[in-house]
């Protein structure tokens, strides 16, 4: 799946939500964000207003490595209407 460039850090965080992602603190211009399901996981985004392709693409690979489940998966329920 192509992944979106528009996606801003903040909103990224915001669909996260929906895996049990919850801001834990912020630091700068980064959020940290943490789950416990599945057991314990943290990951940082970027407070950018536009995350480029390749930070956004970490980001859901470790996220979806984490769940047990394939990136383009991941992308698609987080960001197909």
């Amino acid at each position: 799946m192509r992944l979106p460039r528009d996606v801003s850090g903040v909103e990224l965080a915001r669909r996260l939500h929906k895996y049990g992602y919850e801001i834990t603190r912020q630091t700068g211009s980064h959020l940290r964000l943490m789950t416990e399901l599945e057991g314990v996981h943290r990951i940082t985004i970027p407070r950018h207003k536009a995350l480029r392709v390749g930070t956004l693409s970490a980001i859901l690979k470790d996220v979806a490595q984490h769940l047990g489940m394939d990136r383009d998966e991941l992308a698609r329920s987080l960001f197909e209407k």
